[in-house]
Formats: C-alpha cells, sequence, structure tokens
C-alpha cells in the first residue's frame, strides 16, 4: 500500500465506494463519481458503459435487484500520479440476489480524478475469477 497522502486518499475514496455499493443507495453511490461522458464502467458479464447517464443506469438497475450485498476486499494496491489514482483489488463477494444467495469473487480496477480536493470515480472495471 502507498503512504504518500494522495494514496491513502484514494483508498479511502475506494473504501467509500464498496460501502455505497453495499447501501444500495443510488444517491451514495451518484455521490462518488464524476460527472459527464468521461467516465466508464464494466460490471461482470457486461459490455463497456459510457457516460454518466448509462453507468448511473446501471447502478440503478442492480440496485433494484439486489437484496443484500457484501464485500470483504483484499490484496489493494494503489498508484497514483497528481490527479489520477487507481486502484486494483479482490472483491469477496456475499450477494442476495432475486433470493438467490451466492459467494464469488472479482477482480476489480477502479479509477478515481482528484477534483477539488476530492477523488471522484471515472472508470469501474469488474472481471470475474474463476477457480482453475
Amino acid at each position: 500500500m502507498e503512504e504518500n497522502p494522495e494514496g491513502k486518499g484514494a483508498l479511502r475514496a475506494n473504501e467509500e465506494f464498496y460501502r455505497a455499493f453495499e447501501s444500495l443507495d443510488l444517491g451514495r453511490m451518484e455521490a462518488l463519481w464524476a460527472r459527464g461522458e468521461g467516465v466508464w464502467c464494466i460490471h461482470p458479464g457486461w459490455g463497456l458503459l459510457t457516460g454518466w447517464d448509462q453507468v448511473i443506469d446501471s447502478w440503478s438497475r442492480i440496485f433494484e435487484n439486489t437484496s443484500l450485498m457484501q464485500f470483504r476486499i483484499t490484496d489493494a494496491q494503489v498508484q497514483t500520479s497528481r490527479d489520477l489514482a487507481m486502484v486494483v483489488c479482490l472483491e469477496n463477494i456475499t450477494s442476495v440476489v432475486d433470493g438467490n444467495v451466492s459467494e464469488f469473487k472479482v477482480l476489480s480496477t477502479n479509477a478515481f480524478m482528484l477534483r477539488e480536493g476530492s477523488w471522484l470515480m471515472v472508470h469501474h472495471h469488474g472481471s470475474p475469477v474463476y477457480r482453475a
């Protein structure tokens, strides 16, 4: 884990992203994302979502169909460069969707831009981890 203040701030923003995800609160998720066309999201099994409207609509759809989402984040690594931070981590997930409980792992890359003193998400990409 990086010791500089920028790295710690980005890791805090990453942690808040997962707390917002667990809360299933769309307003809380919206507050973490930068606005505009320069944001992207790729959920496991989905195609590329480009721009604020597509990204926030995806979170709305996920939250509408999910009754529980819990994360245990491991192996978080961060790289920062001025106003950009990249966090790579392993999501250990327990979820309940349509009454079905599942546990799985997702390897994620989360990118944040520093805007007016706050790290805002501009990219989330989750790839499922399959056992060999």
